[in-house]
C-alpha cells in the first residue's frame, strides 16, 4: 500500500499485523477519491474504523486541512500513527483508540465537525447508517459533508438514509462504495442563523 496521490504521494504505508484488518486496496482507494475529490480545498475529515489510517491520510495528502482516527485496536493505532509519520502528516491528525460509538460523543463534547466522513466498519457489522444518523443527531457534519461509506457487496444500505442521500455506489468485487451526502438540517440553520444574528449584535 503507498499514498496515491497530493502531497505525500508515492510514500509506503504499513499494514497492521495479523489478518483482522481489512485494507482498502489502492485500486478502490483511487476510485474512491476520483468520485469525491480529487483534491480538496481545506476541511475536516474524520476515519473512524481507521485501521491502516490509509484513506484518512490520502485526504490530507489531497488537501484536507485535518483528520481524526479512530480504532478499537492498539495495533491498528500503532499503525495509523506510524503511518502518519512515513507520510509526514502527524501534525494534521489526531488519534483516539476507542469504539466507533463512545468516539462520536467524545467528539460531540469537544464541539467537533467534518465535512468527511470515511465509514468502514468490519463487514460483520451492518450499522453504517445508524452511526450516519447518529453523527447527524451529534452535529458532526458540516453543511453538505459527504460520508464514505465502505461494505461488503452482498449487503446493500438503502439509497436514502434519514438526512442523507446517495449520490455514487461502485461494486469492486466483494467491497461495494456507497457515497451519500449529508442533507443540512434545520438544526444547521438555526445555528448559523443564531450566529449571523450574534455578529449583527456585535
Amino acid at each position: 500500500m503507498r499514498v496515491v496521490s497530493g502531497s505525500a504521494k508515492g510514500r509506503p504505508l504499513k499494514s497492521v499485523p495479523g489478518s483482522g484488518t481489512r485494507p482498502t486496496t489502492d485500486k478502490v482507494k483511487e476510485a474512491v477519491f476520483s468520485m469525491i475529490g480529487p483534491y480538496f480545498e481545506g476541511g475536516a475529515a474524520l476515519d473512524l474504523f481507521a485501521g491502516t489510517g490509509g484513506l484518512g491520510i490520502e485526504a490530507l495528502s489531497r488537501g484536507m486541512d485535518s483528520a481524526v482516527f479512530v480504532d478499537m485496536e492498539q495495533k491498528s493505532i500503532d499503525t495509523v500513527r506510524a503511518n502518519l509519520k512515513a507520510a509526514k502528516l502527524e501534525a494534521q491528525a489526531e488519534v483516539y483508540r476507542n469504539d466507533a460509538g463512545r468516539a462520536l460523543s467524545a467528539l460531540e463534547k469537544r464541539g467537533r465537525s467534518f465535512d468527511l466522513v470515511f465509514l468502514d466498519p468490519p463487514y460483520r457489522l451492518k450499522h453504517g447508517d445508524e452511526l450516519m444518523m447518529a453523527m447527524a443527531q451529534k452535529g458532526l457534519l458540516r453543511s453538505d459533508a459527504v460520508i464514505v461509506l465502505e461494505h461488503e457487496s452482498g449487503y446493500a444500505y438503502p439509497e436514502d438514509i434519514p438526512g442523507f442521500y446517495r449520490t455514487r455506489q461502485a461494486v469492486y468485487g466483494e467491497t461495494t462504495i456507497s457515497i451519500y451526502q449529508y442533507e443540512s438540517a434545520l438544526r444547521e440553520e438555526a445555528v448559523s442563523g443564531k450566529e449571523g444574528n450574534d455578529e449583527s449584535a456585535n
